[in-house]
C-alpha cells in the first residue's frame, strides 16, 4: 500500500510539500465484485418469505362451499347435489384435519370441501363456528397433515413483516406480502358484535384470501384474515391470532363460545355534566336501557327500562360495546355488580349474567 510522505521544503511556498511513492503512481488492478451464485443473490426480505411459504404454504387449504340456490330453497335438496357456489380459505393448524377459517366462509353450508396443495380434495365437517369473532372449525380426515403453530398477536409491532396466503379468486396459494400497519382496530362482525384487536395490514388480500393465514417471518399464525375495504388498497384485517386461540379452545372443547348475557337492550347516551359531577363519575357516557327482557338475568335483578348504566364492577361502560367485552370475559353465572343511574339517584345492584343463546 502506498503511503504519502510529508518534506519540509524552504523554497516552497507552503512548508509542507506532498511527495507520492512509486507504487501510488502505478494504474491499480480494475475492481471487480465476487458473482454471488443465485441462492446467495436473494436478500434476507426474499429468504424470510420463501422460507415462510415452503413451510406454511402446504398447510393452507381452498375451501370450496355449497349453499342452496335461492330457487331451490323450496325443495329439499340432497347435500351431494348442492352446487359449489362460494370459496375462501383456511389452514391446518393441527396435524390430524382441523382447519381454522372464518365463519363468514362457511356459515349456512350444507357442503364443504377442502383442497390441499397437492391437489387432493377432502370432504370437510362443521366442528363449531363463532360468528361474533367471524372464526369458524371445520375438519377433513387424515393424520400426519402439514400444519401451522400459533404465534403470540400481542407481540405485534407495527412495521413488522406479515406474510398472507390464501387462495383469491380461487387462485390457489397465492402469496402477498405487507406490513403491520396499525394494532388494536375495532371492527363490527356480520352479526353487529365489535371485535377488537384486530391487526391491520398492508398485504394486498382479495375475495377468497378470507379465512387464510397471515403469519409472521417464522412462519408462526398472528392472524386470520378476514376483511378488506372495498377500492382501497394495502388495507387488510385480520382477526389477532390471540383472539383465534381462545376461540379454537371454546369450539373444540364446547363446540360454541360461552358469553354471558343481562337480557337488555340499549344504547349509548351523554350524561349530564352536572350528574357527573354530583356523583363523581369516571365517565360522561353511560348505557340507556330501552328495553329489559321478561325474567331475563336484569329484570331478575330489577333493573328497570330508562335507567342507565355508568359502570359493571367498578368497570366504566360508555357504550353496548364496553358491556359486551366485559360479558365475553367474564365467567357465566358469577354475579357482577351493575353502577346505574336512575332519575338523580345512583344505585348498585347485583346481577348473575345468563348464558347468550349460540
Amino acid at each position: 500500500m502506498s503511503v504519502a510522505k510529508f518534506r519540509h521544503s524552504p523554497s516552497a511556498t507552503h512548508p509542507l510539500t506532498l511527495i507520492h511513492s512509486e507504487a501510488a503512481l502505478q494504474p491499480s488492478a480494475p475492481f471487480e465484485l465476487p458473482v454471488p451464485d443465485e441462492q446467495e443473490a436473494l436478500d434476507a426480505y426474499s429468504r424470510a418469505v420463501v422460507s415462510v411459504v415452503d413451510t406454511v404454504g402446504p398447510a393452507v387449504v381452498n375451501i370450496a362451499v355449497g349453499r342452496p340456490e335461492p330457487q331451490r330453497r323450496r325443495r329439499s335438496t340432497p347435500p351431494e347435489e348442492t352446487p359449489l357456489n362460494g370459496a375462501g380459505s383456511g389452514v391446518l393448524f393441527a396435524p390430524d384435519g382441523y382447519i381454522l377459517t372464518n365463519s363468514h366462509v362457511v356459515h349456512g353450508a350444507t357442503l364443504l370441501e377442502a383442497v390441499l396443495t397437492d391437489g387432493s380434495r377432502h370432504i370437510a365437517t362443521l366442528v363449531g363456528e363463532d360468528p361474533p369473532t367471524d372464526l369458524a372449525i371445520i375438519r377433513i380426515d387424515g393424520s400426519g397433515l402439514p400444519f401451522a403453530p400459533f404465534g403470540v398477536s400481542e407481540r405485534l409491532r407495527v412495521g413488522q413483516l406479515v406474510i398472507a396466503i390464501g387462495n383469491p379468486f380461487g387462485f390457489q396459494s397465492t402469496v402477498s406480502t405487507g406490513v403491520v400497519s396499525a394494532l388494536g382496530r375495532s371492527m363490527r362482525s356480520q352479526e353487529g358484535r365489535l371485535i377488537d384487536n384486530i391487526v391491520q395490514h398492508t398485504s394486498p388480500l382479495n375475495p377468497g384470501n378470507s379465512g387464510g393465514p397471515l403469519v409472521d417471518w417464522k412462519g408462526r399464525i398472528v392472524g386470520i384474515n378476514t376483511a378488506i375495504i372495498m377500492m382501497a388498497q394495502g388495507i387488510g384485517f385480520a382477526i389477532p391470532a390471540d383472539t383465534a386461540q381462545w376461540v379454537v379452545s371454546q369450539l373444540l372443547t364446547r363446540g360454541k363460545v360461552r358469553r354471558g348475557y343481562l337480557g337488555i337492550g340499549g344504547g349509548h347516551r351523554p350524561l349530564d355534566r352536572r350528574l357527573v359531577r354530583f356523583h363523581g363519575l369516571s365517565t360522561e357516557q353511560a348505557v340507556e336501557i330501552h328495553t329489559v327482557e321478561p325474567e331475563g338475568p336484569a329484570a331478575r335483578a330489577g333493573v328497570r327500562e330508562g335507567d342507565m348504566i355508568v359502570a359493571i364492577d367498578e368497570r366504566p361502560v360508555r357504550s353496548v360495546d364496553d358491556l359486551h367485552r366485559f360479558l365475553s370475559d367474564s365467567p357465566i353465572g358469577e354475579p357482577v355488580t351493575l353502577t346505574l343511574l336512575r332519575g338523580k339517584e345512583r344505585l348498585t345492584i347485583p346481577v348473575q349474567p345468563g348464558e347468550a343463546a349460540a
